[in-house]
């Protein structure tokens, strides 16, 4: 299932500010147009504004009640998506050397697959991290090798073939929206 635009920042801007910060990145002129091609949903200086809030799959909008009034979840700032991104890079570089290249380019298939839908790659996605989480040895959370396995996978693909970045961007944010939205607020808070 697509997010709707907006409904993604926290996510977006992580992925994007990994990517940027990444060792070996072969892509990054198509990373900066990520930005002109309104993929990222997100201004300069913050991630989230009020008018840009999640809609639920019930079609409310994220946030919570305070003295019977919704409160949307505060504003993300860009500094502290970047000390995380740069964080989660480092880590991921550690785990880059344990991804085979197979893993890789059995995703850049299904990427160039046009048949496929949003949902099927999702899940090859999903597959694909969830094999890889099993098959590294990690002291770490399960929920941040999960994501730095997502984001790892991305750069990989998108290094192989730097056409597919959009897609695959836009899979990835999905996958980690869906499966560790509430893991993301959580770090991004502390």
């Amino acid at each position: 299932m697509e997010q709707i635009n907006g409904s993604v920042q926290m996510e977006s801007a992580l992925l994007y500010t990994f990517l940027e910060v990444s060792s070996d990145c072969k892509f990054r002129e198509q990373l900066h147009s990520l930005q002109s091609q309104e993929i990222l949903p997100f201004l300069k200086g913050s991630y989230c504004c009020d008018d840009e809030v999640e809609l639920q799959t019930d079609g409310n909008r994220s946030g919570h009640l305070q003295n019977g009034e919704l409160v949307f979840d505060p504003e993300v700032n860009e500094e502290v998506v970047r000390i995380i991104a740069a964080q989660l890079a480092e880590i991921g570089d550690q785990f880059d050397k344990e991804i085979k290249a197979r893993v890789v380019n059995d995703l850049v298939q299904h990427f160039l697959n046009e048949n496929l839908s949003g949902e099927e790659i999702t899940r090859h996605m999903s597959e694909a991290v969830e094999g890889l989480a099993r098959a590294i040895p990690s002291d770490m959370e399960r929920e941040k090798a999960t994501l730095v396995l997502a984001m790892v996978l991305t750069k990989k693909i998108a290094n192989t073939m730097p056409s597919l970045l959009q897609r695959v961007f836009r899979t990835t944010v999905n996958y980690i929206s869906q499966q560790l939205h509430n893991y993301i607020v959580r770090m991004l808070r502390e």
